[in-house]
């Protein structure tokens, strides 16, 4: 059945409408979840904001690594972001902070958004002129490339009054609109601010940034953590496909291959969440040696046994008993044969 959202057509089919009510049942049982879990979701929001900032700042075109993010941001009270990259992921880690303390107190307005974009480019001085402000020259979507060249993916909306009057409609549709549902409506959202790219630079990371503040506002918290844009860094390739097939139809598109690519994408990490609280409650089961053993291997990615074994004094026999466990209990994974076998968190 192909229904009219916003200015879009979307076909609202059985197999969205079953994606939809799955995922609404898990965020029915969250509340429970939370008050179990406790620390344990201090420990996935710590994980899953660091996987965010880097997978975010990447789709972009920064060369930071997960490893890199964390390091910076750890040390950022003794830091000079100085770099293009470091600059970026500062700049999407405060507002991601900003959001996740203060979502119910930020409304959906122009100001607002404006406030956030802002903030984004706060630390780079190449952007000076223009955050916080509409863009002032036509843009288009871009990808970059493994060889850093740039394709781009799909025009986007006029500078001027006509993005000044697209975003003041997108905004008003949303705080108006009582009728849809409020996954469908941040899909669209989040599809038509991409569309338009108000702002000459940060709209890909902005759009992320709303998506997780649309979703916080609507009650969906769990999406705190886990990564979402690490999920959509993975499809990457997916992700602009999709968009590049409903730009060509502009205007009054059918966007419902962008709308089931969203919703894949939130019950994607919905099931990746369950697992990561599975793994916290098995971990809990484990014994002293075996917890050391698994700390050592989560802040050392590629240990191996003899090297794990003298660093914590364990004899080598039993560290390969123990890492043969935490396989198949599977808590890590084992790279290389022979001497050259390491051992990752998974």
């Amino acid at each position: 059945m192909i229904d009219k959202v916003y200015i879009f057509r979307l076909n609202l089919d059985w197999n969205l409408l079953r994606i939809v009510s799955k995922i609404d049942r898990f965020d029915a049982s969250w509340l429970s979840i939370e008050k179990r879990e406790g620390q344990s979701l201090k420990q996935l929001k710590d994980i899953a904001t660091i996987r965010s900032v880097g997978a975010s700042t990447r789709i972009e075109g920064s060369k930071m690594s997960n490893e890199e993010v964390k390091a910076l941001l750890d040390n950022l009270e003794i830091t000079k972001v100085e770099e293009r990259d470091a600059q970026e992921v500062v700049g999407y880690f405060e507002v991601l902070e900003l959001i996740s303390e203060n979502y119910n107190e930020i409304e959906i307005t122009e100001s607002n958004i404006k406030n956030l974009h802002n903030l984004l480019l706060k630390h780079s001085d190449k952007d000076k002129w223009h955050k916080g402000d509409y863009k002032q020259h036509s843009n288009a979507v871009e990808a970059t490339l493994p060889d850093g060249t740039k394709q781009i993916i799909f025009q986007t909306t006029n500078a001027g009054f006509e993005t000044e009057d697209a975003m003041r409609n997108l905004i008003n549709w949303y705080n108006s609109d009582t009728e849809i549902h409020p996954l469908v409506k941040t899909a669209v959202f989040s599809y038509e601010f991409v569309s338009i790219h108000p702002f000459q630079d940060g709209n890909g990371r902005l759009s992320r940034l709303l998506a997780t503040l649309l979703l916080l506002k609507n009650g969906y918290k769990w999406i705190q953590y886990i990564s979402f844009e690490h999920e959509t860094e993975s499809r990457k390739s997916e992700y602009y496909l999709k968009l590049r097939h409903c730009q060509a139809q502009r205007p009054n598109e059918d966007i419902t291959e962008w709308v089931n690519f969203f919703f894949s994408a939130l019950l994607n990490i919905q099931g990746q969440l369950m697992k990561k609280l599975e793994v916290k409650g098995t971990k809990a089961k484990l014994s002293p040696k075996e917890k050391s053993i698994l700390t050592y291997i989560e802040g050392n990615p590629g240990s191996k046994s003899g090297e794990t074994a003298n660093k914590l004094h364990i004899p080598n026999p039993t560290v390969k008993r123990i890492l043969t466990k935490l396989l198949n209990e599977n808590l890590i994974e084992k790279y290389g044969i022979g001497a050259g076998t390491n051992y990752s968190i998974k």
